[in-house]
C-alpha cells in the first residue's frame, strides 16, 4: 500500500476572485482542476491510499472525485494552517510512510515517483524542491546544501534558491506537526507573519533539533498557483506540452473535419465534435466531445477546448488559450486566455485574461490589452502592491459576472464574483464581489432643424 496526503483546505485568498465560489484547488488549468493533476499522477504511480484534506467548498471536490477508487476526502472544520491540516490527515492514512503534497501545486508524475523512491530508500524525511523563478519574497523557501535542506526562511528579502513542492514523511514528523507554534518565526526583522501553522515551520523545528532532511530537486517544471496570473502561466505551459504530443489527427467516434476547413497542424477531436467549413486552424489543438467549431472561426495553436462548446461566426482564439466546457464564443469575439465553464462571449469583443464560470459578457466588451505607455501594471494582492512577471495587463473576471454593452476593463483590473459592470463603464480599479457599477449620463436637449444647418 502506498499512502499520500494532499492538502486542499486553504482559503486561497491571494487568488481572488477565483476562490469565491470554489476551493482554490478546483480552479481549472488547461481545462482540468489543479487538484486533479496530483491525484491522477499519484494514482498512475500506484498510490491506493490517498487522503484529500479539504474544508470550504468540499462538495465540489467530492463531486469531482466521486467513485475514484483509492481516494478519500476528509473535512477539516476549522483549518489553521498546513501543519495542522497535515496532522489532521495523518489519522486517516494506512501506512507509516507517506507523501504530503499541496493541492494547489502541479507536479510531474516523474518527480512524484522520485520523491517516493527516496522514501523507499529510507531517506526520510525528504523534501522535493523547485528553483525560485519569481521574487524570493513571495515564498517560504530554503537553500539546498549538499543534497539536504538548509536555511528555511519565510518570505526573505535576500537570496534564497528553492521553494517546497512536496514531502516524503513517516510517523517521526507527527510530534513536530503537533507542536507547531502556530506562527512562522524564521523571518527577518520587520516582517509580520500571520497566525497560521506552516508545515515548513515544523520542518525547520525538525532540523533545529538536530535532524537532517534530504533534498530532491525537481527534474520538470513545477506550477505553484498562488495568484491569478499563475493560472495563465501554468495554462500556457501545460497547453503547449499537451498539444506538442500530437503527431497526427485523432478523431473519436462521430467526429469530423470538413474538407473546406484550413488546417495547419494536428487536431484531436472528441466524440461527435466537428470542424466545419471555412474554419482556420494554425497549429495543434485538442477538442473535447460534442463541440462545434464552425463558420469561419479562426484558431491559433496550443489551444485546449472542452466538451459541449460552440465556437463560430469568425471568432478569433489566440495561441495558448483554453476554452472549458459549455462555452459559447460567437460572432467576431476574440479571446486570449481562459474561458471557464459556461462562459459566454458574443458579438465584437476582445478579452485578454481569465473569464470566470458562467460569465456573460455584453457586446463590444473590451478587457485588458496593452497600456498606452507600455508601462508596468501594478496589482494589489490582499492590499500588497505587486507587479507580475507575466500577464500583468490581463483582466481577471470572476464567476457569475456580467458586463453591459461597450463596457471596458483597463489592464490588470479584477472583477469579484457575482458582479456587474454596466453598459459604457470604463472600469479602472478592482471591483468587489457582489457589486454593480454603472454610469449616469447627463443629457442636454436643444432645438435643431434645417435652419441651424445653414440653408
Amino acid at each position: 500500500m502506498k499512502s499520500a496526503i494532499v492538502l486542499a483546505a486553504g482559503k486561497g485568498r491571494k487568488i481572488w476572485p477565483y476562490s469565491e465560489v470554489r476551493s482554490k484547488t478546483m480552479i481549472r488549468v488547461s481545462n482540468k482542476p489543479i487538484l486533479a493533476y496530483s491525484i491522477e499522477a499519484l494514482l498512475e504511480s500506484g498510490f491506493d491510499d490517498i487522503i484529500i484534506v479539504a474544508s470550504d467548498y468540499i462538495e465540489e471536490i467530492r463531486n469531482y472525485f466521486a467513485g475514484t477508487e483509492g481516494v478519500s476526502i476528509v473535512y477539516e472544520k476549522a483549518p489553521r494552517g498546513t501543519a495542522f491540516s497535515a496532522l489532521f490527515g495523518l489519522q486517516f492514512i494506512k501506512n507509516e510512510k507517506f507523501l504530503l503534497l499541496y493541492g494547489d501545486t502541479i507536479l510531474s508524475k516523474q518527480d512524484i515517483q522520485r520523491l517516493w523512491a527516496s522514501a523507499e530508500q529510507g531517506k526520510l524525511p525528504s523534501a522535493l524542491l523547485a528553483p525560485i523563478t519569481e521574487q524570493v519574497q513571495n515564498y517560504i523557501c530554503c537553500d539546498m546544501i549538499n543534497g539536504e535542506v538548509g536555511n528555511i526562511k519565510g518570505h526573505p528579502r535576500d537570496e534564497c534558491t528553492h521553494f517546497f513542492a512536496g514531502f516524503a514523511f513517516d510517523s517521526s514528523m507527527e510530534t513536530f506537526l503537533r507542536n507547531n507554534s502556530g506562527r512562522f518565526t524564521n523571518i527577518q526583522v520587520g516582517m509580520m507573519p500571520p497566525q497560521e501553522g506552516y508545515l515548513e515551520m515544523s520542518l525547520a523545528d525538525y532540523i533545529t533539533s538536530g535532524h537532517r532532511v534530504a533534498a530532491i530537486e525537481v527534474h520538470e517544471e513545477v506550477y505553484d498557483i498562488d495568484k491569478p496570473w499563475h493560472i495563465l502561466m501554468a495554462n500556457k505551459a501545460l497547453n503547449r506540452k499537451k498539444c506538442s504530443e500530437l503527431t497526427q489527427n485523432i478523431l473519436a467516434s462521430g467526429a469530423e473535419i470538413d474538407s473546406a476547413a484550413r488546417i495547419k497542424g494536428y487536431i484531436s477531436l472528441g466524440k461527435n465534435s466537428r470542424i466545419g467549413p471555412n474554419v482556420s486552424v494554425d497549429g495543434n489543438i485538442i477538442v473535447g466531445d460534442n463541440t462545434v467549431i464552425d463558420n469561419g472561426a479562426i484558431l491559433n495553436g496550443n489551444i485546449i477546448i472542452g466538451n459541449d462548446c460552440l465556437i463560430t461566426h469568425y471568432c478569433y482564439i489566440e495561441e495558448d488559450s483554453t476554452i472549458c466546457d459549455r462555452c459559447v464564443i460567437n460572432h467576431y469575439a476574440e479571446l486570449s486566455g481562459i474561458a471557464m465553464p459556461g462562459s459566454y462571449l458574443y458579438h465584437y469583443m476582445h478579452v485578454y485574461g481569465i473569464i470566470g464560470e458562467n460569465a456573460d459578457l455584453g457586446a463590444a466588451t473590451v478587457c485588458g490589452s496593452l497600456r498606452f505607455d507600455d508601462g508596468e501594471t501594478t496589482h494589489r494582492i490582499l492590499g500588497r502592491k505587486e507587479i507580475p512577471k507575466d500577464y500583468s495587463d490581463a483582466c481577471y473576471i470572476g464567476d457569475y459576472c456580467r458586463t453591459g454593452v461597450n463596457a471596458m476593463l483597463m489592464p490588470g483590473v479584477k472583477m469579484g464574483a457575482y458582479s456587474i459592470v454596466g453598459a459604457g463603464v470604463l472600469l479602472e480599479q478592482d471591483l468587489p464581489s457582489k457589486t454593480l457599477v454603472y454610469t449616469k449620463q447627463e443629457l442636454h436637449y436643444k432645438p435643431w432643424n434645417s435652419d441651424k444647418y445653414g440653408w
